[in-house]
């Protein structure tokens, strides 16, 4: 059983249309979101437990949603989770995109930096709130 060491959340929005923030820029990730993990005290075997939610109001077409996390700041940092959802060119309300990820065996630094980005494969995707960021790190 693993010990609790840190957890921290990262919350852009909170409640349903409380943003407007356009995706200007077709398969170009956006940070959505970030928090840093103390890892003082662990010890064995790290493992970071990561989800969060994100809300986007999508164009009448056919789109393509990423979701990528990686360990560090920039997009070109280790990714630890990606995945892709497509939407039907039907869907009028905000979409609601919720993920889970682990990362196993970080390597162990005074601080764990995890950032949140979410691209579209079209122009017109709205991020409308809520967005969540959050994680935690247990260690053996």
């Amino acid at each position: 059983m693993g010990t609790f060491i840190d957890g921290r959340t990262s919350q852009n929005a909170s409640t349903a249309n409380s943003i407007a923030i356009p995706i200007t820029l077709i398969n170009t990730p956006q940070l959505f979101g970030q928090i840093g993990l103390n890892t003082q005290g662990a010890t064995g075997t790290p493992r970071v437990l990561l989800k969060g939610t994100i809300s986007l109001q999508l164009p009448l077409a056919l789109v393509g949603i990423t979701i990528t996390i990686v360990r560090g700041t920039q997009v070109t940092d280790p990714v630890v989770y990606s995945a892709t959802s497509t939407f039907n060119l039907s869907l009028l309300a905000p979409q609601v995109i919720a993920f889970s990820a682990d990362d196993f065996n970080p390597p162990i630094s005074p601080q764990l930096v995890y950032t949140a980005f979410v691209s579209s494969n079209l122009l017109g995707t709205i991020r409308v709130g809520p967005e969540s960021f959050d994680g935690i790190l247990v260690a053996d």
